[in-house]
Formats: structure tokens, sequence, C-alpha cells
């Protein structure tokens, strides 16, 4: 039984059985005995005065003194003012070590029955997936196997955003400058060309606003005022604004231009997601969901929800509510990513009922989402109150912000090449792979280097914005992922030479146990409440966490103490059975986060 139940429990028999008033429903807080005092858990005792009418630390006495009398289980006690700390005895927690151990999947609740849906990735499709959508993607799948952990079904889905005036803008210029180019004719992959052609448009367009500005300042206006004007009278972006119509309108020439960019962009996705190690359970495309979103809005419409100004545009006044006017449709009909989403979130919720529908999405888009869920309230829909926004922070680099239209992004593919080519370099200096093949170096490499970019990225809160550092992330020292997974290649070896020496593993550790090896029992208790407690969260970051505790508490123990040279073989066969465990509970808590743990280094 898990330890803080257990004491629970106890210490509720013994409130009934000394106090007259006391009953079976009284609920007793047990929390772990901060480390200045000794004990393993404390129990406050002032809830209980009244019944006990004394004064606090005379209840802890009486209360401590029944249970070191009558609770086999129960070493010792201490009370500090109306604080009741409780010791366990050795055997309790070599008896909890048995049980873990033998405990298949430790650490996997039992289903919940609950459906829970998580948005990721939803990149767009004019241009290639970048830094930002890395931290998005490890994220969402983190989340969603954190989700699992805790019993719960997950249903991990991607929105493409794959119409729009900024797919229109790629769209263009590759048809004004492209020259009929491919990703075969180029040797680029398909996004990377695409995104190309999305960052040229905004070069043109830019020189044309410089121009058109610079014309109407020599004509007498201001350059703010002449700027606005310029901006708004481009050429190119009417031209951009005309497709995006025409696309709406099933123009034949526009839409087989799109089918064929888009699947270009695609299969370059299909490549990042894969080296990623990122899979979905289902893939929706704004294409197919924004008219279903424009039939709500209409219907809407037509109920009085909202309302259209004297351009034609449809909006959701939202001012009673604290905010403004929110756009849903355009003047000239077509939508805005609001639309599309009011689409989406219903036609999920009619396909599978979810209990929850979590949106990985960056802090910026707070207030869209803040919207999405008033909107489907005054439509009628309840289960909006199921939708959460998993709000999380921007990737920084040392050098500043990331601007996609000017081009200055850290490429996804380039990031997972540079962290495939310094987990190389790094293991190579270590020379510790004699013997290995090449395609198992290949492999491994890979895996440290995947290993050290998502444990950097998700080691850290969603809600904080981090810094991004590729060597820092690297270091097989510190709280990083390669420290993690040296730390498990460093357990398999022992255990192979265990096997080697016919050395057997144990299940007790008996009156030998040492205080290391508690605590480190201690710390392998705390996975499934880690877990639940992630999962409550949303923040796989105390998984992450977590690990890294118990891969550091391990190392402390490998230098203090002997395990193939003890020489009392009931300890040396417990001690590789807890060693053992250790590594699978690393792999466990790794697993959530998407990380492969090698058994050799």
């Amino acid at each position: 039984m898990n330890p803080e139940i257990f004491v629970a429990e106890k210490v509720q028999d013994a409130l009934v059985e000394l106090y007259s008033e006391a009953t079976k429903a009284i609920k007793v807080q047990v929390q772990p005995t901060r480390k200045e005092f000794e004990g393993d858990w404390t129990v406050v005792m002032f809830p209980y005065l009244r019944m006990s009418k004394k004064s606090p630390v005379a209840t802890g006495e009486e209360v401590g003194e029944y249970l070191k009398e009558n609770i086999e289980e129960i070493e010792s006690f201490n009370v500090v003012k109306g604080f009741l700390n409780i010791k366990l005895k050795d055997s309790y927690w070599d008896s909890l070590f048995s049980e873990i151990a033998q405990t298949p999947n430790y650490g996997q609740a039992a289903p919940s029955g609950k459906t829970i849906m998580v948005e990721f990735s939803s990149p767009n499709t004019n241009k290639p997936l970048h830094l930002g959508h890395i931290r998005n993607n490890l994220l969402g799948w983190s989340v969603s196997q954190l989700l699992a952990a805790n019993g719960h079904k997950v249903l991990k889905v991607n929105l493409v955003n794959d119409r729009g005036i900024h797919i229109c803008k790629s769209m263009l210029a590759w048809k004004r400058y492209g020259n009929g180019e491919t990703p075969e004719s180029s040797g680029k992959k398909g996004d990377h060309l695409v995104g190309d052609y999305y960052v040229l448009f905004n070069t043109k367009y830019n020189e044309e606003v410089q121009k058109i500005t610079a014309e109407k300042v020599a004509a007498g206006l201001s350059e703010k005022t002449a700027k606005e004007e310029a901006e708004k009278e481009s050429p190119l972006l009417k031209e951009a604004q005309q497709m995006l119509k025409k696309w709406e309108d099933g123009d034949e020439e526009v839409r087989a231009l799109w089918k064929k960019m888009n699947s270009w962009v695609y299969k370059g996705f299909d490549e990042t997601y894969d080296s990623l190690g990122i899979k979905f359970d289902k893939i929706y495309h704004e294409s197919e969901t924004y008219l279903s979103g424009k039939s709500l809005v209409e219907e809407g419409l037509k109920k009085g929800i909202f309302f259209k100004k004297e351009d034609n545009s449809v909006w959701c006044d939202l001012e009673d509510d604290g905010l403004d006017q929110k756009l849903l449709l355009r003047g000239d009909g077509t939508s805005v990513y609001m639309t599309q989403d009011l689409g989406t979130a219903k036609k999920r919720y009619d396909e599978f009922k979810f209990d929850e529908h979590i949106y990985v999405v960056g802090n910026e888009q707070n207030y869209h989402f803040q919207v999405l869920k008033l909107i489907l309230k005054k439509l009628g829909f309840t289960w909006s109150d199921y939708i959460y926004h998993l709000s999380y922070g921007m990737v920084e680099l040392p050098e500043g912000k990331m601007k996609s239209r000017e081009g200055t992004v850290v490429d996804a593919d380039d990031l997972v090449k540079q962290m495939y080519e310094t987990a190389k370099e790094t293991s190579l200096e270590l020379g510790k792979l004699e013997g290995m093949k090449k395609e198992e170096q290949d492999k491994l490499f890979h895996m440290i280097g995947m290993g050290a970019l998502k444990y950097f990225i998700i080691k850290v809160d969603p809600k904080r914005t981090m810094m991004f550092n590729p060597k820092e992330s690297i270091d097989f020292n510190g709280n990083t992922g390669p420290f993690i997974q040296y730390t498990h290649a460093r357990i398999h070896s022992i255990l192979r030479k265990a096997k080697e020496l016919n050395a057997p593993k144990g299940k007790l550790f008996g009156e030998k146990i040492l205080e290391k090896e508690i605590s480190l029992i201690k710390l392998l208790n705390q996975f499934p409440s880690k877990i639940k407690e992630g999962g409550d969260a949303h923040s796989p970051a105390i998984i992450a966490n977590y690990a890294y505790d118990l891969a550091k508490d391990y190392n402390q123990y490998y230098h203090d103490v002997s395990i193939l040279k003890e020489e009392d073989i009931e300890v040396r066969g417990a001690r590789l059975t807890l060693i053992e465990t250790i590594a699978k509970v690393l792999t466990k808590a790794m697993g959530i986060l998407g990380i492969e743990l090698p058994e050799r280094m």
C-alpha cells in the first residue's frame, strides 16, 4: 500500500480509538516530513483539537504513542509544536520496495474512462517547421503520453492550416517568380521550397510598399499615413487577396496550384515529424473544416447571436463579457482563423464526445482561445467548458526572437542535424564506442541528440519563455537528457556483468538495508504521484525533473555503495533488483517525454 495512504488510515484509526467524537469519516492530511526534522510523514494536529480537547502538542503525543504501541510498522515519532512526525520501520520500506519491483508497468494508472483530445503542431503550409514548432510538438506529444499514463484515452490530433492569405502569398510568389521550380529540380525539401517563396513574397511586398510610400511622401503625405495607405494599395497584396477569394470560390486553376504546393509541404512535414518521433491519431485540415465554421456563423447570425456591419462582415459582440468585438467573416465572405476553429471544435466533439480538449498553442493566442470558448458557449455548446488552452512560452535564442516572414528562424531540420552532429562529436570525445558498428553508432548519435533536444525543452515549465542553447543541452553532466541516458546505460552495464557472473537478483534487503537505499525507495515510491501531479498540471516538466532527481541520487549511490563486489548474496541481489527497478522507472518516465534510453553508451 502507498505509505501516505497507510499512515493516513492508521492515524484515522488512532483518532477513532482515542476520542469518542471521532469517526471514520475524518479526513487525515499527510505530507512528507521536511528535511530538517526526523520522520517520514507529518500530520498536522490542529484539525483534531476539538475532539481531543487538548493542546496540539498533547494531542500529537497521544496519537503518536498509540501508533507506536499498536502499529507494527511504526518505528518512532516526535511532535514539533502542532506537527506529528512519524518514522516508519526499515522493514516497511523494504517490503514496499519488493512490491514496487514486482508491479508490472509501475506508475501506470488504471483506465479512467475519460477521453482527452490533444491538438498540437498545427503548422501552416507556407513554411517549414522551426524551433517554435519543435517546442509545440514536444509538449503536445509528452502531455499526451502523460495523460495516457494517468489512464485516460488520448487522441493526438493535428490541424493543418492549409488555406488562407499566407498560403496564397507563397502560391503567388511561386507563380510569379518560380519558373516551374520543384523540390526535385531544386534539391530542396518541399516545405523549405514553399517557405522560400513565402519569404520572397514579403521581400517583394516590402519593396512595393517602400516605393508607393516614397511617392505619397513626395506628394505631401506624412510618412506614417503614406505607409498605411501603401500597405493597403500594394498590387501584390491585392492579388494575393484575390487569389484567396478565387480559392474559396473553387477556381480550378488556383485549387490545382494549391494542391500541388501543399503536397510538397506535406511530404516535407512527414520527414520532420519522423525525425522527431511524432505521430498523430488524426489529422484535420482547415480546408475541410472552415465551411462548417461558416455554417455555424450563419446560424448564429440568424439567431441574433452575431451581427453584420455595413461592409457585410460578420462580428460577435463580446463587450458585455469584458472583451471587444470579434470578426468571424470578412465582408467578401472569406473566413478567418476563428471561423474554422469553431467548425473544427464542433466536428471533433460530434465525432469523439471528448471529456477534455487541450489546445497546445503559444501564449500569444491566449485571447483567441478565450474568445473561442465564449462564442461556442453563446452558440449553446455546453461542452465548451471542456476546452483547455495549454498556453506555453516562446522559445528564444541568444540572438533574439525568430521571424518567419523574414526568414530568421531556426529551422527544425537543421536543428535535428545539428543535434546529431553535436552528439556524435561529444560521444567520440568520450571514446567509449569501441566495438560498436557504424549503424549502431548512427542510431546512438540520433538517440542522444534527440534526447538532449527534447529534455532541454521539456524540463522547463510550459508557461515559461525559454532560451535554447544546443551545446548546453547535450552536456553529459547536470540536468540534461544525455546525463539520464548515460545513467541508464551505466545501470545496464552492471546488470550485464551480473548476468555474466550468474549473480541472482533478490527481493528484500533484510536488516542490512542502508539509509541511501531507503532514500531511493522513497523516490521510486513518488513516481505514480508525480505522474498524477504532472497530468493534473498538464506539465511534463514535473516528470523530466523527477527523472533527473532519480538519476542524480542513483549516481551518488553508485559512487558510495558497492554492488557487484558486495559479499552478502541477499544484499547484492536486492541491490541488483533496486538498480534494475530504477532503470525501468527511468525508461517509463523518459518514454513519456518521447526520449529513448540506450543500454550502451
